[in-house]
């Protein structure tokens, strides 16, 4: 009986201590899809981006078309087709392939195209987004703000909750 008394209150009491220092740090959210959507310039730069995009998919369509056409053709011929024809189509067609994907790659890829001009674009607008932030965040007193749109990301924190500085040092690696 002792027992429970003793692990009822040391629960109560860690749960009330957690609760008087969740008191001290005011956490916020926001939503920079919402934000984005009030913002006139962001329209324009998603239809712009829009129509790049269309245009590229369009010429991706051509592409596969042709891959296609070349295919049932060497099916449909491949009976007829000496065994060095054979390999020249075959090599025709995995080179077709090669240029879709390199098509691909350069304007949808990680680096590509797409990307690169939809960074270009939004920078600004989402530089001036979190200068907003930072300056509502600290006039406000909030110590984390989180951004709700999408997967869920932590987009200020107060300097004094960084504990970087003391990772690195309980890891033996000196902080200049």
């Amino acid at each position: 009986m002792k027992k429970i008394i003793f692990l009822s209150t040391i629960l109560f009491s860690s749960l009330f201590i957690q609760q008087v220092f969740s008191q001290d740090q005011k956490i916020g959210y926001f939503e920079s899809e919402v934000i984005l959507a009030q913002i006139p310039e962001y329209n324009g730069i998603e239809q712009r981006l829009q129509l790049l995009s269309d245009g590229w998919q369009q010429e991706l369509d051509e592409l596969d078309a042709e891959i296609e056409a070349l295919e049932e053709d060497y099916k449909a011929k491949e009976i007829l087709y000496t065994d060095e024809i054979r390999e020249q189509k075959r090599n025709e067609i995995r080179q077709k392939k090669q240029a879709r994907d390199t098509f691909l790659n350069q304007k949808f890829g990680p680096e590509g195209e797409y990307f690169q001009n939809q960074r270009d674009l939004l920078e600004p607008i989402q530089r001036q987004i979190f200068t907003a932030l930072r300056t509502v965040a600290q006039k406000q007193g909030f110590d984390f703000v989180f951004d709700r749109s999408g997967d869920i990301y932590m987009v200020y924190a107060r300097g004094e909750w960084n504990l970087n500085e003391a990772i690195l040092l309980e890891l033996g690696i000196e902080v200049e």
